[in-house]
């Protein structure tokens, strides 16, 4: 059973995701927050498998929640579930340390599957989201070791490696990389985690990244 906590400042929006989630097979909501500070406060007590957090809210917002949840908590798995999809925003969440990004009128089989998929460990960005944020990143690269650094050598990695790494840059999660290589998912997860350590990176989303400036994938666009 995954269990979840819910933060979002609108009473009757927040009632429906947590009745959304409960009535998903494997899914149940654990807690939940109005704001914020709360949900650093149910995040500390209720240990959630997965987060999902609203980034608008009063007081501490979703961004700085998620900040301070990290700090105290660096394997928490926390899903942004706002209604804006603006690029900055993807990127601030990214940035933040979330996940992954879903908008609000997602429909509710996505809303349980990045949930089970965040669960896993797996990074929830859909395609057309993964593409937006290179193609941002590419632009405008922020300031962080990855921009800072020339990109670690592609010889770093195995031929089984760099394929999982072409089809991360594509925004597959590791169930659908699974399929394609016709590996177990488990397997998968492995090697991702292989090439964040050879790497050194933090997440898929910098794996993209690196792989759009080492040639390795299409660019967006």
């Amino acid at each position: 059973m995954i269990r979840v906590l819910v933060a979002d400042d609108q009473d009757l929006v927040r009632a429906g995701i947590v009745a959304t989630v409960n009535a998903q097979d494997g899914l149940t909501v654990v807690a939940e927050a109005a704001d914020g500070a709360q949900a650093v406060g149910a995040a500390a007590t209720w240990a959630p498998d997965v987060i999902l957090m609203d980034i608008r809210m009063p007081g501490t917002d979703g961004l700085e929640a998620t900040r301070r949840i990290l700090a105290a908590a660096p394997s928490a798995r926390i899903l942004v579930l706002t209604t804006f999809d603006a690029d900055e925003l993807v990127h601030a969440a990214l940035a933040a340390g979330a996940c992954g990004y879903l908008v609000k009128d997602a429909p509710i089989d996505e809303l349980a599957t990045a949930v089970r998929a965040a669960g896993r460990g797996d990074a929830v960005l859909s395609p057309a989201i993964t593409a937006r944020v290179v193609a941002r990143l590419l632009a405008h690269p922020p300031a962080d070791p990855l921009s800072d650094a020339r990109p670690p050598a592609a010889d770093l990695l195995t031929d089984r490696e760099l394929e999982i790494v072409r089809l991360i840059a594509d925004g597959l999660s590791n169930i659908e990389i699974a399929r394609i290589v016709y590996l177990s998912e488990a397997t998968v997860k492995t090697h991702v985690g292989r090439v964040l350590t050879k790497l050194a990176l933090r997440d898929r989303v910098q794996v993209a990244v690196w792989a759009h400036r080492a040639g390795l994938a299409r660019r967006p666009g």
